[in-house]
């Protein structure tokens, strides 16, 4: 059992600095509290881990409602929009609402009571920590090799706490699934621990000329049924701390609950001397009852009909660091279909009754996270669209028809392409050898090249896709065969067929044309 941190041992979450920030060309750290007093002047978040600016995103849009009045689910969708206008064209977020709810609510990361976003129960209910390394993702634990990094068991270094928080966020949204440091609790002991609600996901987030524009277009209107009074409260709204037992299943409310109490995970740090590092950590489950079903308004979201199962006929769009973003504009950009097997992000459906200066100017930050579904972290990314909201199907239904024409032709010329190569592959070598065929290295040369066409296409609306993306595999495919096509008079008849065959469309495609 490790014995409480000494009273004097503190960190701010709300007024000490660990959130990087960009403004213009300077970077700083500020606390929350100072985060929305100069929220009209910061350009954007700078976190270095796109995941954990996507939840910290969510986290600050929930304060954000507080602190506006945006959160009142009585509100009707004419008088929420009417209210979210007027706190624009405000300029920034009222201070004395700041300080209001900042004060109201304990935010003392190493608090031994009520620590902010941990669990201090863990200290009795795991009987051992779980270790700074297993903590910080990327460091060797436990018997694992240290190939790439100079920790170990014997060497566990300290980890700012700045540092700490935000991979606290990471842990919290995007948490592994599978075996962690047991708790026990009435007796029963468990290590069994599951996935983060945004484990493996891609978050698309509305983003403003500044930070206050940003968070204000993040705030998701209520859409939801009637909620009892006092139930939606983020986990440092609590009026009491955790008790000794298994979290409850909470009742998934708007917005705090949907956007900060949905977490798998129980953690507790565990400070140095002085509070600016973080020396330990327990982690582990935070509870065992059914994932709750709710629509995150950042996540798109893909509908499987011919699935038995009602309950997994939806499923996110994961995260792939091999695909562009504009790959997924058709899902951006067309308005919901109940008859569609894709639906975008819920946020969309309150971008259109933004002020037209901020509409025109909205760009959407697209963070995601390639893992899979239980405890492989692959690689995380980012990226930044230019201003695309006059391009939906509201505004320009013409021009999203096209958008969409072009992501579904690269999409449909890419599968071909895969095939062909392959067919390719094996009548070269005359065989069906374990090697990598030639699939794969054409794929990736295609895709920058079908981005060029896609960027061309839209401003040639009259140039027939199927032949432009085509022109592109054909290329892409001419080129990671050049040496085999110089060497091999078989690998250069099988090319052409190929290419001949990427010019033939399937019969499924003329018809749908």
């Amino acid at each position: 059992m490790s014995p409480l941190p000494p009273s004097t041992t503190t960190f701010s979450a709300a007024d000490d600095p660990w959130i990087d920030i960009r403004t213009g060309c300077q970077y700083d750290q500020v606390g929350l509290r100072t985060l929305f007093l100069n929220a009209h002047r910061i350009d954007d978040l700078a976190l270095p881990q796109p995941p954990a600016a996507s939840a910290l995103l969510r986290i600050a849009v929930a304060v954000a409602a507080r602190i506006t009045g945006l959160d009142d689910p009585e509100l009707t969708a004419s008088q929420w929009n009417a209210l979210r206008r007027s706190r624009l064209a405000e300029g920034h977020f009222d201070p004395d609402a700041i300080h209001a709810y900042f004060d109201q609510h304990a935010w003392d990361v190493f608090d031994p009571v009520r620590p902010w976003l941990q669990d201090p129960s863990l200290r009795v209910q795991c009987d051992h920590s779980t270790g700074i390394n297993a903590f910080v993702p990327g460091r060797p634990a436990g018997n694992n090799l240290a190939w790439f990094s100079p920790h170990g068991h014997h060497t566990a270094e300290p980890v700012p706490t700045a540092e700490a928080l935000q991979i606290l966020l990471l842990h919290h949204y995007y948490g592994r699934a599978g075996t962690g440091t047991p708790r026990t609790l009435d007796g029963t002991t468990s290590g069994k621990q599951t996935s983060g609600p945004l484990r493996s996901s891609v978050s698309f987030h509305p983003l403003g000329r500044t930070l206050h524009e940003t968070l204000l277009a993040g705030v998701p209107a209520f859409t939801g049924d009637d909620q009892p009074p006092g139930a939606d409260i983020c986990p440092w709204e609590e009026a009491a701390p955790p008790g000794p037992q298994a979290p409850p299943h909470r009742l998934v409310t708007w917005l705090g609950r949907q956007l900060t109490g949905l977490s798998r995970h129980a953690i507790l740090l565990v400070p140095g001397h002085d509070g600016t590092t973080v020396t330990n950590a327990y982690l582990t489950w935070a509870t065992q009852q059914p994932r709750p079903i709710t629509t995150d308004p950042y996540l798109a979201y893909r509908i499987i009909p011919e699935r038995k199962n009602v309950a997994r006929r939806r499923t996110i769009h994961r995260a792939d660091t091999s695909r562009a973003w504009w790959r997924d504009l058709e899902t951006l950009l067309l308005a919901p279909d109940e008859h569609g097997t894709q639906r975008r992000p819920a946020i969309f459906d309150t971008l259109n009754d933004l002020p037209e200066p901020v509409r025109r100017s909205l760009r959407i930050r697209v963070h995601g996270f390639d893992q899979d579904g239980k405890a492989v972290d692959r690689q995380w990314y980012t990226a930044i669209t230019p201003p695309l909201l006059n391009w939906t199907q509201e505004h320009d239904p013409v021009k999203a028809q096209r958008i969409a024409e072009c992501c579904r032709e690269a999409e449909q010329v890419a599968q071909r392409l895969a095939t062909v190569a392959k067919q390719a592959w094996d009548a070269a070598t005359h065989s069906r050898t374990t090697q990598p065929s030639w699939a794969k290295r054409a794929l990736t040369r295609y895709w920058p090249k079908a981005e060029t066409v896609f960027w061309r296409l839209l401003e040639e609306p009259d140039t027939a896709a199927p032949a432009a993306f085509a022109d592109a595999a054909a290329a892409a495919l001419r080129e990671i065969t050049a040496a085999a096509r110089a060497r091999h008079t078989a690998a250069a008849r099988a090319v052409a067929h190929a290419v001949q065959d990427l010019y033939r469309r399937p019969a499924t495609s003329r018809k749908a044309a």
